[in-house]
């Protein structure tokens, strides 16, 4: 890989995140919504111009969300999903995971139907426990949270393409991407192949997808994000400003900003490296210049 575009990169906001994920641009209402999965875990919106940055407590640890198209949005939290109320901060059960608690809901994901994808974190990952595979990558239908890919540790990487016929996914800890072909009617898994393979050291995180139909990977390992093409080809990486992205989407009036959430965790103890963090600039969101359009984020139709 040696296509490396250095950036005008900058700090957005300043969320100060100890593990922000799962950011969604709303095109009704101009602004990035995204969460703080713990530490403490948080639902949170900014909009660009503002200083202010609104957050949603959230009682237990909050890996995904999705917005509506009218109302309030949707959290994936703990071993569930609730729907949120943003007036009052409440949340009412809408479905729960058949998993035990240790498996915590984590990043989610609309598909071009509007129905919602979302994995787990199984939280007994440890430098000795690496593959707990203790969970699924679920979608949601009605009330239930029905099981599609099974032996999940960490899920990641979940985007679709634009003409929503390809799901892309990764079980993070097995540093494989997956590519599965959906039938976009029924939303059923109709094969899977592997897209791209991680090298040794390296872990990809949360991803979205281009107007092109290029998969934007972050890189929470290597303080970049790459782009690979539809066919699995590497294409090329642009730097951003913090050490741990975790998350890319794109958003701004012509979908041309890319923002990046990023994490404080320590990525190097979680996978038993020697290598040392680097905290600082992590935690906020950053913006980089992706040099290509992106696509609106579907709005939950459930």
């Amino acid at each position: 890989m040696t296509a490396v575009a250095e950036t005008g990169g900058r700090l957005s906001v300043a969320a100060d995140d100890y593990l922000g994920e799962t950011p969604v641009w709303s095109t009704i209402e101009q602004a990035l919504y995204w969460v703080n999965c713990e530490d403490p875990p948080r639902i949170r919106r900014w909009a660009p111009g503002s200083d202010e940055i609104q957050s949603w407590p959230m009682p237990d640890r909050t890996g995904g969300m999705a917005l509506r198209r009218d109302g309030d949005p949707i959290v994936c939290s703990g071993p569930a999903v609730y729907n949120l109320n943003k007036a009052t901060g409440e949340l009412s059960l809408l479905a729960r995971s058949p998993f035990p608690d240790y498996v915590k809901l984590h990043e989610s994901c609309v598909d071009r139907r509007g129905r919602l994808w979302v994995g787990v974190f199984d939280m007994r990952l440890n430098p000795q426990n690496f593959h707990p595979s203790g969970g699924a990558l679920f979608r949601l239908d009605g009330d239930k949270l029905i099981p599609m890919v099974p032996n999940f540790s960490v899920a990641n990487g979940l985007a679709f393409s634009p003409d929503g016929k390809v799901m892309y996914f990764t079980n993070a800890t097995t540093g494989v991407i997956w590519a599965a072909d959906i039938d976009p009617a029924s939303g059923a898994i109709l094969g899977m192949r592997e897209f791209l393979r991680m090298a040794e050291g390296e872990i990809g995180d949360g991803a979205t997808v281009d107007a092109d139909g290029g998969y934007w990977l972050a890189m929470v390992t290597h303080g970049e994000v790459r782009r690979y093409r539809p066919d699995g080809s590497f294409d090329r990486a642009v730097t951003t400003p913090c050490s741990q992205p975790t998350k890319p989407a794109f958003g701004g009036k012509d979908l041309r900003t890319m923002y990046v959430t990023s994490t404080k965790l320590a990525i190097a103890e979680m996978i038993g490296s020697t290598e040392v963090d680097r905290p600082e600039p992590n935690g906020g969101i950053f913006e980089v210049d992706a040099g290509v359009p992106g696509l609106a984020e579907p709005f939950f139709e459930g």
